[in-house]
């Protein structure tokens, strides 16, 4: 189902989740599908104590060998010009998710997501938020009940020591991919 699609793949700045996001990267690509990376400013210019980005970005190079879409110039024409079959962010954090939901439009992954929303095709959400139980909750709702926007499963990580967190199962990846090119939700998509 995945071969041939061209998936545009989104990543923002959980940089905590990138370790179970590239290995489903790499699946996407294994299973012939064409992969064009999204990137926020973040993601590729923020070092933490998850990685380096120069070091994450050498990565993502050799997974997808695609050009990075790190701009908004460079993402306006996945809209009419150069459809994708399929948007997937992962991770999506909170901040994406408020900005998503409220159609605010300021980086090139969200630009990529609003691109396929209008030209009817599916977005995948991997969320990893700490605040998915807080205010962010709102957000997240008005997500789930939008025409083409589908979840990868998620729970939450750690209910004692964070208890509004909520990050999706990124194993999940690939069915959810499936699924949602089929405009159907993989369920159940609350985890335990």
């Amino acid at each position: 189902m995945l071969k041939g699609k061209h998936i545009g793949f989104g990543l923002t700045g959980s940089h905590c989740t990138y370790e179970a996001v590239y290995p489903q990267i790499e699946k996407l690509v294994q299973l012939g599908a064409k992969v064009s990376p999204f990137l926020t400013y973040t993601v590729e210019h923020t070092d933490t104590k998850f990685g380096d980005s120069e070091d994450w970005m050498k990565r993502l190079k050799s997974i997808t060998q695609e050009p990075f879409v790190n701009s908004m110039v460079k993402a306006e024409p996945f809209g009419p010009k150069t459809p994708l079959d399929l948007m997937i962010i992962a991770p999506i954090t909170g901040n994406s998710i408020s900005k998503f939901a409220n159609a605010m439009t300021d980086s090139p992954v969200l630009m990529g997501a609003k691109s396929t929303l209008r030209n009817g095709k599916p977005v995948l959400l991997g969320i990893s938020t700490n605040d998915g139980l807080g205010l962010n909750g709102v957000n997240i709702m008005r997500l789930m009940a939008t025409k083409n926007i589908f979840f990868i499963p998620y729970g939450q990580d750690d209910y004692k020591k964070k208890p509004n967190s909520l990050v999706a199962d990124m194993n999940q990846l690939v069915p959810a991919a499936e699924a949602a090119l089929s405009y159907t939700q993989l369920q159940p998509v609350l985890t335990t």
